[in-house]
């Protein structure tokens, strides 16, 4: 089994097939989706794929280590941004082409007028420790 993250990502300007931005949805749209989002997940929970996930607030704030001991902290992300993280998944597959199979499945999540939106999800697995060598 293999973990991987999937980053779904929230376009203020339209940028999926169905492009009408998320802001532009009716709240019966809005509902319909996240719906499809947490059927897909108590599906993989049943299958033993599904890890976590959540949904992200817009609002955000950046943070860097100075040197200095106080990091400095500045506003963003922000709502009105093109393209931020919206939420998250994690699942644990037997293969790569299983974790593919599964964004584009998630992918097709509804959108406005109840079609798929065909978003992009950024799919990177977790970094494994390199194998042990033993002689």
């Amino acid at each position: 089994m293999a973990k991987y993250l999937l980053l779904k990502h929230y376009r203020g300007a339209p940028a999926a097939v169905n492009d009408v931005p998320m802001d532009q949805w009716t709240p019966e749209e809005i509902s319909a989706h996240i719906q499809y989002m947490n059927d897909f997940a108590a599906r993989l929970e049943g299958t033993g794929e599904f890890v976590d996930g959540q949904a992200l607030a817009p609002e955000g704030t950046f943070v860097r280590y100075d040197g200095e001991g106080r990091p400095p902290v500045t506003d963003g992300p922000f709502a009105e941004t093109k393209d931020l993280i919206a939420g998250w998944m994690v699942i644990d597959v037997d293969s790569y082409e299983r974790a593919v199979e599964l964004a584009g499945e998630l992918s097709a999540a509804p959108g406005a007028g109840g079609k798929p939106i065909h978003e992009w999800l950024e799919l990177r697995p977790f970094l494994a420790a390199p194998p042990t060598i033993t002689e």
